[in-house]
């Protein structure tokens, strides 16, 4: 129902659109049914898709977001504010209510949308240029293509959106809160630190998000070429995808976690004393040792797996939503 009303709101203007072959789709994408007329690109299907996928998905894992970004923000140095994943839950909840754990989400409702259209719509670019005559993409190419994917979204929405909402969660934990709100916190943001303010940990956002669809989409890719074997049309049931997302996005996690603690802290009220990412990562080494750098893996592995398993088994309903919706001729 609500992948109905969120369709009826947000594209009321757009024409029927064809839907592409399962040849031109992307590693991680569901196929499609009917070839478009030539000239007509299905990307915007995609994108729209996705995004209405991505803005249920993160209302369900926000949580988890949060109290990964509070403990990356809790220096050791300090001493540390929270003892673990249940305390900070506990003290989140005793101090705001459980509302106060949604701190900083609509930062990110506001962005996924336009992330996600980024996102599908220069995997759907570049995947286009590089599959082989039988429409088929390997797992090189597949890494490629999401490297793409992820430093288009970083550059265009993911930086800002992540610097308002880290600057939020880290908000909240000050004795007096400044940002009574997503509009207001950005107003401040600019009027006291110009546009730059909102782009603040560019490079480390860059890297993180670069490798993040990097390393997703080639085990995506890798999985589902290994599942279809010499079927390219063989049905993926959505159990088995999300499967396959939960198994990317743990990947993922693992991989590039280091780059998620230093975006989060050159994203943070205090991401002045770092001078740039690569002395932000030396400070935490030294000060703080690498198990800093690992600073909210539970929370951020727990997140990032239902993110990735629950947007590719929401996605296929939408996409059936919006087949209904725009009937193609």
């Amino acid at each position: 129902v609500s992948s109905r009303l969120i369709a009826a709101f947000l594209l009321p203007a757009l024409p029927a659109l064809h839907l592409e072959d399962k040849a031109r789709l992307p590693a991680g994408a569901l196929s499609l049914s009917a070839p478009p007329p030539e000239g007509q690109d299905p990307a915007l299907l995609l994108a729209f898709a996705g995004g209405i996928a991505g803005g249920i998905e993160i209302c369900i894992t926000f949580p988890t977001e949060y109290v990964k970004t509070q403990l990356q923000l809790d220096e050791k140095a300090n001493p540390p504010r929270y003892k673990g994943i249940g305390d900070c839950v506990r003290q989140t909840v005793q101090g705001h209510g459980v509302r106060g754990l949604y701190r900083g989400l609509s930062s990110l409702l506001y962005g996924s949308i336009p992330k996600a259209a980024v996102r599908f719509g220069m995997f759907e670019f570049l995947s286009n240029q590089m599959r082989d005559e039988a429409g088929k993409l390997d797992s090189t190419q597949g890494l490629i293509c999401g490297l793409g994917a992820g430093v288009a979204e970083a550059v265009v929405v993911v930086c800002p959106m992540e610097t308002v909402k880290v600057k939020f969660i880290h908000d909240q934990t000050s004795a007096n809160p400044k940002y009574r709100g997503f509009f207001h916190g950005v107003r401040e943001i600019v009027r006291t630190q110009g546009l730059r303010g909102t782009y603040q940990g560019l490079t480390a956002t860059v890297l993180k998000q670069g490798s993040n669809q990097a390393i997703r989409f080639y085990v995506m890719t890798s999985l589902k070429n290994w599942y279809k074997g010499d079927n390219p049309n063989k049905a993926i049931n959505p159990i088995v995808t999300g499967a396959f997302g939960a198994i990317a996005g743990a990947a993922s996690v693992f991989g590039n976690t280091p780059l998620d603690v230093i975006k989060t802290r050159m994203q943070g009220l205090e991401a002045h004393k770092y001078k740039n990412t690569v002395d932000c990562a030396v400070k935490i080494m030294r000060h703080e040792g690498p198990a800093a750098f690992y600073k909210g893996t539970i929370p951020r592995l727990g997140r990032v797996c239902l993110d990735v398993a629950i947007v590719f088994i929401i996605y296929e309903e939408v996409v059936k939503v919006l087949n209904k919706v725009w009937k193609t001729e």
